[in-house]
């Protein structure tokens, strides 16, 4: 009969836990700010291109959606390999190519060269966010991972602060026969393959490789990680397959709610600098520090919303009310002047990142670990086509009909459509006894000695022990 093994010392872990965080954290949250610049600098060069390249407003939507193309059809594949080869070698892999796609972007002619790289750019970075997510759930306990997402998807918010400023610094070099806009791709690729040589020196792939851990605390670790997987089995008479689990409503429903919260999150990001330019006669510098404020509000609602979170824990209910932040600030967008628009936004802001670090947790403590990561890149990737609508849709309407009205008014409408549907999304599997495990290993103070399935099933509460 296969057993659970008794939990950790909860103190051990715990500090396992924040010494995993302490180290691989900030790194990932530079990593994260490279990435995101690299994939949303297009925002701020859309005038020059057409200026210099002609490339118009429909064809910078479907080049800047495109990317999201070449990132869904890459994403499967990309985290199955990132398991094959380990998180080390994978994602230095991904960074160096990203980089590399990145700086191509300096080299663009035309409408057809740009729709290439940004689709390349896209399959470059496929795998990237979920084998994080991915790491999170071999080196953290769920009870922990919560926090760690926000912290690391503090780096968007942060990267969207910054790469105003940076990228409109960077527009005004000029030199050897090159416009600022191809020094802006130049440099700011040329970061990520800097960065992808500290990364393969940083980082480990599992928490046995780790030296900075005890040995004690590698123990900690891995136990509660292979409790929580055990008490997922024990919920499932068969390995789950990952063609059983694509026609899982559960997987369906969280692709649609990421799909949602992709969808206004780039909506607002490609199209935020042309918005704040109709604002008054702002110079490039100028529209990059505008642009900066609504993700700098983001980042405090982030912080607080997972504080909430964690301290008041009902997942669906806090997702939902910040998608309704989100629809009600994408609504009012619509209704006033350039300046009552941008502090629309602003608001916006507030609802949609802080859904986009709350949802993940969901998926998280629903999936079994053998096909966590394909099944997280799958959400990622075909949430992420939001990408590729919202600046497409955006960039048409423009074209034909010289606004983005329609626009907001359907990120709006699909914000407050998720909001009802995260309700039947579920946090755990059926069953007990993952709710059983998860109230024992903060508290250490149930399963003391192993603990048969049968025996779980029996007596959630762990008294059986």
């Amino acid at each position: 009969m296969k057993t659970l093994q008794s939990p950790p010392d909860p103190n051990v872990l715990a500090r396992a836990a924040a010494k995993v965080k302490r180290h691989v954290l900030p790194l990932f949250v530079v990593m994260f700010i490279v990435n995101y610049i690299d994939r949303v600098n297009i925002g701020f060069v859309r005038s020059h291109m057409e200026t210099d390249l002609g490339i118009g407003a429909a064809a910078y939507g479907l080049g800047a959606g495109l990317f999201f193309v070449g990132y869904a059809i890459f994403e499967v594949p990309s985290n199955m390999l990132l398991q094959r080869y380990g998180a080390r070698a994978w994602l230095t892999r991904i960074m160096f190519t990203w980089g590399a796609a990145a700086m191509a972007m300096a080299f663009v002619r035309g409408e057809t060269s740009f729709y290439v790289l940004r689709f390349i750019l896209g399959a470059a970075e496929a795998g990237f966010f979920p084998g994080i997510i991915y790491y999170f759930t071999q080196w953290l306990p769920s009870t922990e991972r919560g926090k760690a997402m926000a912290i690391f998807l503090s780096g968007s918010a942060i990267a969207s602060v910054i790469s105003g400023p940076v990228s409109g610094a960077l527009l005004h070099i000029n030199g050897l026969s090159l416009h600022g806009w191809q020094w802006m791709f130049l440099i700011e690729g040329f970061a990520s393959i800097v960065l992808c040589g500290f990364v393969w020196f940083w980082l480990q792939s599992h928490p046995r490789e780790a030296k900075w851990l005890s040995d004690e605390e590698k123990t900690a670790l891995t136990t509660a990680i292979a409790l929580e997987q055990q008490a997922r089995e024990a919920t499932q008479t068969v390995k789950p397959s990952m063609f059983k689990l694509l026609a899982d409503k559960q997987i369906a429903l969280c692709c649609f709610i990421y799909f949602s919260i992709a969808l206004t999150i780039y909506g607002a990001t490609f199209w935020l600098p042309s918005m704040i330019k109709k604002m008054g006669n702002l110079g490039d510098f100028q529209v990059g520090l505008f642009n900066s404020i609504p993700w700098i509000i983001s980042i405090v609602a982030m912080y607080g919303f997972a504080a909430m979170a964690s301290k008041w824990k009902y997942q669906q209910a806090w997702v939902a009310v910040t998608l309704v932040i989100a629809s009600f600030g994408m609504f009012m967008s619509t209704t006033g002047g350039p300046v009552f628009a941008f502090v629309a936004i602003c608001f916006a802001a507030i609802g949609f990142k802080a859904a986009s670090a709350l949802f993940w947790p969901i998926p998280q403590g629903y999936l079994d670990a053998r096909i966590a990561a394909a099944v997280i890149a799958l959400i990622n990737s075909i949430g992420n086509l939001g990408g590729f609508v919202a600046p497409t849709a955006f960039g048409f309407l423009e074209q034909t009909t010289g606004s983005i009205e329609g626009g907001l008014y359907g990120l709006a409408a699909t914000s407050l459509v998720a909001a009802v549907v995260i309700f039947f999304a579920r946090t755990a599997p059926r069953g007990d006894s993952l709710r059983a495990l998860a109230g024992a290993l903060p508290e250490g103070t149930r399963a003391k000695k192993p603990v048969s399935h049968q025996a779980l099933k029996s007596d959630p509460t762990g008294a059986a022990s």
